[in-house]
This record gives structure tokens, C-alpha cells and sequence, in this order.
């Protein structure tokens, strides 16, 4: 296979409009300008491309430039992923392990690379949510992450110290007996899911919903009870979900107060069965992985 012609300033053709529509779909060129000339907006776009992508400058777009261009403009779902060697790389593995990180499956670093992290990371989203563990991003394991897009959609990896992250917090799972319960059907799902996450985070987690305890908790187990507004929860903590940002310092202060107690319990208010208008099911999600999460950074503080 011989070496690509370098395409620039005065080409025409196919090649030219195949630059364009890259380069449009990353946002460096007006899609009006898309006409396969290589005018002085398209030499324009390339130079801008070049420099954010750390290549020589230049306006011309070489077999570098071609094969960057390439990476930058795939988008999530544009093809089946998987590990392999030479590594996936591109701008759609970056979102996918934007999506992984924000639902709580670290990759490590966010580096665009479809490497070992990464699709350990996938295999353990693919067991949350009753995929086959194949650890292949195909049609079905973008179809759930895009249905909990709520989720994950304009979020950060969670980093520092605001947020520990569960997928991070394998030790926290480990150390800490907590049997997570609810007494309706929603809550319970939230309980379910938060177990099933812990558990696909690390299957050594002592993190458990009841219905997955195979014998009663013993008195080492913290309880918390997860409820709805109308639901009474006598004298334990009971913490308010909202506002997020703070629910893991008001969930360590509560944790505080209730190893005092006998048995040790709290109670975790969630502000109704409806997160947004996700739905139940990706509402149950957002709960369980937002709470999981706020948990194991208070219990990661003690």
C-alpha cells in the first residue's frame, strides 16, 4: 500500500469533501463551506486542527494529519469497539470512557486509548445492566448507555476530594458491612441496583442489598434504609438526597451518629421516584449510583 497523497490548498474531489465533513463535524468548519474545494476556509480549518491536535504546523493534511483527523471525528456509536492490538483510539473511545467514569466504571486514565482499563471497565457495566460481558461496545451497550445518558451526559469523571467515585472505592466496598433495603418497590430497586454496582465494582463488596443476603444481617451490618418522603423511619438519621453536592459530608455526619446507636441505622431520603424526566428505571439508576457513590466517600472518611 502506497503513501497517501498530501491533500491541499486548490484540491478538489472526493478526498476534499471527506476533509470537510470531518473537520465540520468537530466544529472547525461551517458546514456551508463543505463543496470538496480545498479553498482558504479549509486550509483555515486544517491549521486550527494541526495545532489542537499537536501535529507540525501547516495547512495541508498529510498521513498524520489524515489519520488524527480520523480519530477526532468518530463519535460514540460510529463503530463496534473492543480490545485489540494496535488499540481503538479515538474521539469516541474518549466518550465512552467519559460515559464509563461518570456511572461510576473508572478507566483509568481518559486518554482516547481502548486499552485493558477500559474494557474491564465495560465488562462491569455490561454485568450492572444485564449485558452480555463480552466487553464489545456494540449496538446494545451503546443503546443502554445512551438510555442513561441522564446520568453521565456534561458530567466529569469524578476526581479529588468532593467525590470519592465507588469504582475507585474498591477498598471502601471491602471494609465497610452496610445492607441496604427499601420497603416499596422503588426503593428497593434503588437498593438492588446500588448492590449490583458495588458488586460489579468489586464481588469481595460487603456492601449488600437484603434481597441479596442469603442469611439475616448481623449486628456488625450497618442498615440503611432507603425511603420516599411519606415513609416514617423512627428514630434513626435520616438524610435528606438533595441537594447532591453536600449528600456525602450529611451522610458522614449521620454515620457518626448512628455507630453510637444500637441497631446501627439511617434512613436516606430520596425526593420522590422521579429523577427529571428519566423514567423510573434510569431515575432508580441515578439514584443508586449517585448514593453509592456519596457513601463510599463518607465511609472512605471514617
Amino acid at each position: 500500500m502506497g503513501a497517501m497523497e498530501t491533500i491541499k490548498l486548490n484540491d478538489s474531489g472526493a478526498a476534499v469533501e471527506d476533509v470537510q465533513h470531518r473537520l465540520s463535524r468537530i466544529g472547525l468548519l461551517d458546514e456551508a463551506c463543505i463543496d470538496g474545494l480545498f479553498g482558504p476556509e479549509t486550509a483555515k480549518a486544517v491549521a486550527s486542527f494541526r495545532s489542537q491536535a499537536q501535529l507540525e504546523c501547516g495547512d495541508e493534511v498529510d498521513e498524520k494529519t489524515w489519520a488524527a483527523l480520523v480519530d477526532a471525528s468518530f463519535c460514540l456509536g460510529d463503530r463496534t469497539l473492543y480490545l485489540r492490538m494496535p488499540h481503538f483510539h479515538g474521539h469516541d473511545v474518549q466518550q465512552l470512557q467519559k460515559a464509563l467514569s461518570a456511572l461510576g466504571f473508572a478507566c483509568g486514565d481518559i486518554d482516547g486509548i481502548f486499552g485493558a482499563f477500559t474494557e474491564l471497565a465495560l465488562r462491569k457495566f455490561q454485568t450492572n445492566l444485564g449485558l452480555p460481558t463480552d466487553g464489545i461496545a456494540g449496538a446494545y451497550t451503546y443503546a443502554a448507555i445512551r438510555n442513561l445518558h441522564h446520568s453521565w451526559e456534561g458530567k466529569e469523571a469524578v476526581r479529588g476530594s468532593s467525590h470519592l467515585g465507588f469504582a475507585r472505592a474498591a477498598g471502601v466496598l471491602e471494609r465497610n458491612a452496610l445492607c441496604l433495603f427499601g420497603t416499596q418497590e422503588f426503593t428497593r430497586s434503588v437498593a438492588s441496583r446500588m448492590s449490583n454496582l458495588a458488586l460489579a465494582t468489586n464481588p469481595a463488596s460487603k456492601i449488600v442489598s437484603a434481597d441479596n443476603l442469603l442469611v439475616a444481617p448481623d449486628e456488625q451490618m450497618l442498615l440503611v434504609h432507603i425511603v420516599l418522603p411519606e415513609e416514617q423511619t423512627g428514630n434513626a438519621p435520616r438524610v435528606g438526597f438533595a441537594p447532591e453536592e453536600t449528600l456525602s459530608m450529611r451522610l458522614e455526619s449521620a454515620l457518626e451518629a448512628a455507630m453510637q446507636a444500637d441497631p446501627a441505622r439511617i434512613a436516606v431520603e430520596l425526593p420522590g421516584s422521579m429523577w427529571e424526566d428519566a423514567g423510573v428505571g434510569r431515575s432508580a439508576q441515578h439514584f443508586a449510583i449517585t448514593l453509592l457513590d456519596a457513601l463510599c466517600t463518607a465511609l472512605a472518611k471514617r
